[in-house]
C-alpha cells in the first residue's frame, strides 16, 4: 500500500488497502446532498465526522455553515462543495463562481459536475476549457482537489474514455463517477477502466449508490482511492468494518 502525503489511499490491485478504522474513514467522503436537506441534518452530519473522521461533502449553500461547525468541533477534515450539481448544465462563468465564493468559504475541496451534454454532443474542447477554468479557481485560490464527476451512467465507454482524456489535460485532481442523481452509480468496471485511462497524476473517486462494505472494498481494490457515500451509510459501513475486524 502506498499513502501518499496528503492523505489520499493509494493501492494496487489486489492488495491490503485498509488497516485501521481511521485509514477507512479517510478514504470515506460522507455526504449530505439531497434537495431537503436542513441545516440540522448539515449539523448530525459533522457531529458524525466529529465521532468517525469521514470526510464531508455538502452542496455549496452549506459549505460557510459546514466549515465553521467543523472548526468548532475542532474536526480537521476535507470538506468537499458540489459545483454544477446534479446536471453539470450550468454555464462556465457560473461553476467558476460557485466554485470561488465555496473555497473561499471554507472548502478544501470542489467536485463538480462535468457538461454531459456537451459532451455527448462532441463539443469536446468545450468541455475541457469548463474543466480547466474550474480546475484553475480552485487551485489558485487555496483548494486542494478539483474531482470532476462525469455521470457513467449516461455515456458509453468510448464517451468515458475521452472524458478521462480531457479531465487530464485540464488539470483536474479525481475522476469521480456518479452524482447519486442518475440511473446508476458506482461500477467496478468503471473504475477499471479510469485507471486505465486517466493520467498518473488523477486519482479516483467512487460515488453512487454505495451500500456495503463488500461493495466498498470492491471499489477500492479495483482502483478508487476515495469513496463518496451518504452519511448514514458510511456510518454503518464503517461499523460494520469495524465489526469484521
Amino acid at each position: 500500500m502506498k499513502k501518499e502525503r496528503n492523505g489520499f489511499i493509494m493501492q494496487g490491485e489486489g492488495s491490503s488497502i485498509i488497516t485501521s478504522t481511521r485509514e477507512f474513514a479517510v478514504a470515506v467522503d460522507a455526504s449530505v446532498l439531497f434537495a431537503n436537506a436542513t441545516p440540522d441534518d448539515i449539523r448530525k452530519l459533522c457531529d458524525m465526522v466529529q465521532k468517525w473522521g469521514f470526510n464531508v461533502c455538502v452542496n455549496s449553500v452549506y459549505v460557510q455553515f459546514a466549515s465553521e461547525l467543523l472548526k468548532a468541533l475542532g474536526v480537521s477534515v476535507e470538506l468537499a462543495a458540489t459545483v454544477g450539481f446534479p446536471f453539470g448544465a450550468s454555464s462556465t462563468a457560473a461553476k467558476v463562481a460557485e466554485a470561488k465564493l465555496a473555497v473561499n468559504q471554507g472548502a478544501t475541496e470542489v467536485d463538480m459536475v462535468l457538461s454531459i451534454g456537451q459532451l455527448r454532443g462532441g463539443q469536446h474542447q468545450a468541455v475541457q476549457d469548463d474543466i480547466q477554468a474550474v480546475a484553475s479557481v480552485v487551485h489558485d485560490n487555496g483548494g486542494k482537489a478539483l474531482k470532476v464527476i462525469i455521470e457513467t451512467c449516461y455515456l458509453t465507454d468510448e464517451e468515458k474514455i475521452i472524458a478521462c482524456h480531457l479531465l487530464t489535460e485540464a488539470g483536474a485532481d479525481f475522476i469521480k463517477t456518479s452524482t447519486g442523481y442518475g440511473t446508476a452509480g458506482a461500477a467496478v468496471k468503471d473504475i477499471r477502466l479510469f485507471r486505465n485511462h486517466v493520467g498518473p497524476q488523477v486519482k479516483v473517486k467512487a460515488a453512487g449508490g454505495i451500500r456495503t462494505l463488500e461493495q466498498s472494498m470492491a471499489l477500492m481494490e479495483a482502483g478508487a482511492c476515495r469513496l463518496g457515500i451518504g452519511a448514514g451509510h458510511a456510518e454503518k459501513i464503517i461499523k460494520e468494518w469495524g465489526a469484521a475486524h
